[in-house]
């Protein structure tokens, strides 16, 4: 099974992602992952990555799309992938459609995790650190035992800059814009499955192994 899965951050995203390929027996890729992993071993296409990188320009379509096929055509990926962060534009999609043809494949489905925005906006900005050690908490989900003081060393607890409400929104617009012309380009494709977040860990596998199933 060839899969896409999508989502805003604090989704969950990459907790159903790593959970999922197991459940499935498929390969679960990062793009991070992938870039990393080409440039590292000096595939042509990790080579032609990192001259761009070097010289600080965005890595062009055609060459994120070389890595995800030289991605793909590993052995691991024979029972089926998940993509997890590629594609992210209208483009990048078409790219890989005709990529897949190529190389005689398919996508199943393409999962999108939905969470309402206050619910993400309390996920994201609720994050609490441990200046000494970088232990990490939540002021719901996960408590430290005594107020603003880490469980395991005692050290104060902060919030990143980055997890402010006005940079959370900031990041939660640019997502919105970004992606839903990728869900409009999957759905009429009938391959998307929008996907309740708001639930248990759980249940959100459930419902994806179930939409999967249909």
């Amino acid at each position: 099974m060839n899969l896409l899965i999508m989502g805003p951050p604090g989704a969950g995203k990459g907790t159903q992602a790593e959970t999922l390929a197991k459940e499935l027996q498929i390969t679960n890729i990062s793009t991070g992952d992938m870039f990393r992993e080409a440039i590292r071993e000096g595939t042509e296409m990790g080579k032609k990555a990192k001259e761009y990188m070097d010289m600080g320009e965005l890595v062009p379509d055609s060459v994120v799309v070389g890595i995800t096929r030289e991605r793909l055509s590993q052995s691991d990926c024979a029972r089926g992938f998940l993509l997890d962060g590629f594609p992210r534009t209208v483009v990048q999609a078409e790219a890989l459609e005709e990529t897949l043809e190529t190389m005689g494949l398919t996508l199943n489905g393409v999962i999108n995790i939905a969470v309402p925005r206050e619910k993400l906006l309390e996920r994201l900005t609720g994050r609490r650190i441990c200046r000494a050690c970088g232990a990490s908490y939540h002021i719901r989900y996960n408590k430290p035992e005594v107020e603003d003081k880490c469980n395991d060393c005692s050290g104060d607890l902060y919030q990143r800059s980055d997890d402010n409400e006005v940079v959370v929104n900031n990041r939660l617009d640019i997502y919105e814009s970004k992606t839903q012309p990728l869900i409009d380009y999957y759905a009429r494709r009938d391959l998307l499955k929008n996907i309740n977040g708001d639930q248990e860990i759980k249940k959100v596998l459930a419902d994806i192994l179930a939409s999967l199933s249909k």
